[in-house]
């Protein structure tokens, strides 16, 4: 009986030396090593790609935001907008609509987006392009397709008081190729391409 106990003590004070070590190694040394590292070697990424304009953080690269008129829920025609958000572009919300493609309101939905889209920018139904009518995976996409740069180069233009061929350039020079030259397809960040607008139309 008597050996039983301390086999039994000797076990459990065992089982709290290596949940102790466990517990430093895993739960504080560990987060720290990794932590050290990406701020040292990622620091821009690690801390959430955060853009800043003058001081003053403006957004970041990685979650899309809208460009309304200031007050409303209008988009602004000085901006190039961004694709749908199901969640407003809210980063506590992600998520789609949860709307399968045979669905009649999903089906209303994009349609009566496809005309305000086309409208907006004044193009034909015809070349507003699938990102610009539907909502990504995450509701939080900061990328556009460059077709729907392109549709809106006119428009931007024409409320900066600046030529189609600056606009034109100014999306040539932010849209961005494949990841490692194979993944995804080519895009363009809407935050990198309206601060470079703003810039562009201040002087």
């Amino acid at each position: 009986m008597n050996n039983s106990v301390a086999n039994t003590g000797r076990l459990a004070w065992a089982a709290l030396r290596m949940l102790l070590v466990l517990t430093v190694v895993t739960g504080i040394l560990y987060p720290l090593a990794v932590t050290g590292i990406a701020q040292g070697l990622f620091h821009y990424k690690a801390n959430g790609s955060i853009v800043e304009v003058e001081g003053r953080e403006v957004g970041s690269e990685l979650i899309g935001q809208t460009w309304n008129v200031k007050g409303t829920e209008n988009p602004d025609p000085k901006w190039f907008q961004p694709r749908p958000s199901n969640s407003g572009y809210d980063p506590l919300a992600t998520g789609s609509s949860q709307l399968g493609a045979s669905d009649a309101k999903l089906t209303k939905m994009v349609g009566d987006a496809k005309k305000q889209v086309a409208s907006f920018n004044g193009v034909p139904e015809s070349e507003v392009p699938e990102d610009a009518v539907t909502g990504s995976a995450s509701a939080i996409d900061p990328h556009i397709s460059p077709e729907y740069a392109e549709i809106q180069i006119k428009r931007v233009a024409k409320a900066n008081g600046l030529s189609e061929q600056q606009v034109t350039k100014l999306v040539d020079d932010h849209t961005e190729g494949r990841t490692a030259g194979f993944l995804g397809e080519p895009h363009v960040n809407v935050l990198k391409l309206n601060l470079a607008l703003k810039d562009l139309a201040a002087h």
